[in-house]
């Protein structure tokens, strides 16, 4: 007679194993589940931990926490390395790559955690529950990801779109290393004044930056836009066609902010193959006034610049007097005027006003709003502004910004980059204090230029003094020996002054705001 099926009573039979879910599973609850999840989420590995998963956890806790130290040492110590990096296309193609897989394998790990904790058997609606909990954590991995991607793709478009190793220049030698056997290196800044209004594009802004490469320290050489006679290289085809200087026949047309559009306009292809030659006019005229080499310019054409402004959502300075907004002296009134006052929050039309009026006014009170203006889009430049709007900000940049900088020598101009932050920066402005620019003693230039980097003991108090404070050098020394200005204070320039602006106030509105 058959004995029938063993009771559970019983037990298992003899030598069988029992198929039992393990105990950790079996004892733990949905709620404990979706906890262990979301730790999982925040620190991966340890849910497979909790699972019993020890070697996979161990492993994969290990190789987040490596990740989280790289990213702590790169937000830190390894803050030159990130930026390297984000300078270099193939890097960032590479950080694109690696941070979709990360965040791939991120994901599923969230996934594979919560299915080693959910018990079995759980309800339909536990298991609805913690389905919208994966898809919460996931898209908080996955989300970030996209974005960092996304301004990945932003910044490697902007990098090739402005440095181009394959332009053609007449004024960089190809294959050259100013950083590996020079000095100092030269870069000529310059602001465009173009824009649908204006025919073709004035360097009404002219700045040379010279940059020792082994300390950082940097002095910069401030030109007036009104500087005639702009010499060139004897060895330059453009001396032969302009031995006395830059001369167009027409004053307005002969002077330095006319040399951009009206050099290659007179004699185009003179240089040879180039694609900015008006910035190849200027870096070789510049560098024979200064007595300097200029390796590289940068050109920001003001065209753009209120965008840029709008983007960084409106900038905020001080105005002292009344701001001309347009207007064409002895010919054409000013549309309107920016009142004095402090702390004005400007948009992009009104902080292009502010920067370019002149009506009324001299180049260099339009040089000192200048520094301010730029002093004042630092200050807008916050990070999280910078991430917001980043990719509005790098269109822009790419439209506004050209330069014959090449990608193969950024790694070089990081490095220099962060020597410049820490080392001094001092400012030489040719002012009337210092120089006639209808008529620039250009070997007194070249002097200037020369005390200014390698500054002696024995400069003259006198000629010291008149480079500080603008006034003109004592009549007993009609010839001063140069000595270079120093720093120029923006901070004082672009401080509210109350009794100025009062002043202002006091003398009564400016024509166009009578009515």
């Amino acid at each position: 007679m058959s004995a029938g099926p063993p009771s559970p009573a019983d037990g298992p039979p003899a030598g069988a194993t029992a198929l039992r879910p393990p105990r950790h599973r079996r004892a733990r609850s949905v709620p404990s589940a979706l906890g262990l999840t979301a730790l999982g989420a925040v620190l991966p590995g340890t849910a497979f931990l909790a699972a019993g998963r020890r070697v996979l956890g161990a492993v994969t806790l290990l190789v987040f926490l490596l990740l989280v130290g790289g990213g702590v040492w790169l937000a830190t110590g390894g803050r030159r390395a990130a930026v390297r990096a984000a300078v270099d296309t193939d890097r960032l193609l590479w950080i694109v790559v690696g941070v979709g897989l990360v965040a791939l394998l991120w994901a599923l790990v969230i996934v594979a955690g919560h299915r080693m904790l959910m018990p079995r058997g759980s309800t339909r609606g536990a298991r609805a529950g913690g389905a919208l909990l994966v898809l919460v954590l996931v898209a908080a991995v996955v989300l970030p990801a996209v974005l960092v991607t996304r301004l990945a793709f932003t910044q490697r478009d902007l990098i090739a779109g402005v440095f181009d190793d394959d332009g053609r220049s007449a004024t960089v030698d190809e294959g050259a290393d100013p950083f590996g056997d020079k000095e100092r290196v030269n870069v000529l800044l310059l602001g465009g004044d173009g824009g649908d209004d204006r025919q073709g594009v004035r360097t009404d802004t002219v700045i040379v930056a010279s940059i020792a490469t082994e300390t950082g320290e940097t002095t910069l050489f401030s030109l007036p836009r009104n500087l005639r006679n702009l010499p060139f290289p004897a060895d330059s085809p453009l001396a032969e066609v302009y031995p006395e200087g830059f001369d167009t026949g027409e004053e307005s047309e002969s002077l330095l902010n006319a040399v951009y559009g009206n050099g290659p306009a007179e004699h185009p292809d003179i240089l040879g193959p180039t694609d900015d030659p008006g910035a190849d006019f200027l870096k070789l005229g510049v560098g024979e006034a200064l007595g300097l080499d200029i390796d590289y310019y940068v050109l920001v054409n003001l065209d753009g610049f209120s965008r840029l402004v709008d983007a960084l959502g409106g900038i905020t300075v001080n105005v002292n007097y009344w701001v001309p907004v347009g207007g064409i002296p002895d010919e054409q009134l000013p549309d309107d005027y920016i009142e004095p006052g402090p702390d004005q929050h400007m948009d992009g039309a009104t902080a292009l006003a502010f920067a370019r009026g002149r009506f009324g006014l001299t180049d260099y009170d339009r040089m000192d709003r200048q520094r301010c203006t730029i002093d004042a889009i630092i200050a807008a430049a916050d990070p999280v502004t910078l991430l917001r709007q980043y990719q509005e900000l790098a269109a822009t940049t790419q439209d506004i910004v050209r330069t014959d900088i090449p990608r193969a020598v950024l790694d070089d101009l990081v490095d220099l980059g962060f020597l410049v932050k820490d080392a001094e920066v001092r400012s030489v402005v040719f002012d009337p204090a210092l120089i006639d620019p209808a008529y620039p003693d250009y070997d007194r230039m070249r002097q200037i230029v020369e005390e200014a980097i390698e500054p002696t003991d024995d400069a003259p108090a006198d000629a010291s003094a008149a480079a500080d404070t603008g006034a003109p050098a004592p009549a007993s020394d009609p010839q001063p020996s140069p000595s270079p200005a120093p720093a120029a204070d923006v901070g004082d320039a672009c401080a509210y002054d109350p009794v100025r602006a009062q002043e202002a106030l006091a003398q009564g509105e400016p024509p166009t705001r009578r009515g």
